[in-house]
């Protein structure tokens, strides 16, 4: 079943203005539940426009956003609520922290749901879990924290409303690589316990290749592919044509695949030293 979908949206920033931009052209898609889903383009592509429409933060020049079947607009004054269930975490989300306490923080978007102040502290005390934050940091000030674990705090705000689909827009920008991993990890085994509906929106193809069941590509304002992840980057040449790139490691593998060499297309590292091993243990190809 269908969580969210958009039928022939289209946003246009400045209309009747000599600026007038349309980021968004004639985009319809399905995502199911429980999906993982990639999201990459170039810079302007219309990915951050997109996503801002699927939370109801932008209002669809034309088209329909529909959450669960129900056009997120139909009822303008319930577009708040739309918002918890549909969690946006944004580019740098450490700098919305505001907070005395790590635990307030993470708290401050339950409350807002109007929950008991049991249920806000066991939602908030549960989302910390999931971002491997401990006990001790709870009662910190955010402010002493290194970037990291600010930005895993701010996920666990947005997760703490237990929201149906998670967007998070590059939510490993700046991390240092084993910082990127963990936090990946975390997001990975977060959407495996939960169930519930990821959209990923980053830079890295290897992020993307890693964590991805499906992977949309915008280009130009509109949906230039929308496949599973492994058939989006056999089309390699035709993404970089659009300026992106497969992930490295795609890339090398197909170049051995050209030079004779057994092996079949791969996404990760690690499947490509499953096939590679046997194969250099037997004196290569």
């Amino acid at each position: 079943m269908a969580v969210i979908e958009t039928k022939n949206l289209t946003y246009t920033y400045g209309e009747g203005t000599p600026f007038v931009k349309t980021a968004v052209d004639n985009v319809s898609l399905s995502i199911e539940e429980g999906e993982f889903v990639g999201l990459i383009g170039h810079t302007g592509s219309g990915k951050s426009t997109l996503i801002q429409t699927l939370n109801g933060l932008l209002k669809p020049t034309s088209g329909q956003v529909l959450l669960k079947g129900k056009d997120i607009w139909e009822e303008p004054k319930k577009i708040r609520a739309v918002r918890f269930q549909v969690g946006m975490v944004f580019q740098y989300p450490e700098h919305q922290l505001f907070e005395e306490t790590v635990l307030k923080d993470i708290s401050f978007g339950p409350r807002n749901m109007g929950l008991s102040d049991q249920e806000i502290e066991e939602k908030a005390r549960q989302a910390a879990q999931f971002v491997g934050l401990t006990e001790d940091f709870l009662e910190k000030s955010p402010f002493e924290l290194s970037g990291g674990e600010k930005r895993r705090v701010a996920i666990a705000g947005v997760i703490a409303m237990d929201p149906d689909v998670l967007i998070l827009d590059e939510p490993t920008a700046g991390l240092d690589p084993r910082g990127r991993d963990k936090l990946l990890s975390q997001i990975v085994d977060y959407h495996k316990k939960r169930g519930n509906t990821v959209i990923l929106v980053s830079h890295s193809m290897e992020d993307i290749a890693k964590t991805a069941d499906r992977v949309l590509v915008m280009d130009d304002s509109r949906e230039a592919m929308f496949d599973s992840t492994r058939a989006v980057f056999a089309r390699g040449d035709e993404l970089e044509q659009m300026g992106l790139r497969v992930p490295q490691i795609t890339k090398i593998m197909s170049v051995l695949k050209e030079k004779g060499w057994p092996v079949d297309p791969v996404l990760t590292v690690e499947q490509a030293v499953r096939q590679l091993l046997p194969l250099l243990q037997k004196g290569g190809a």
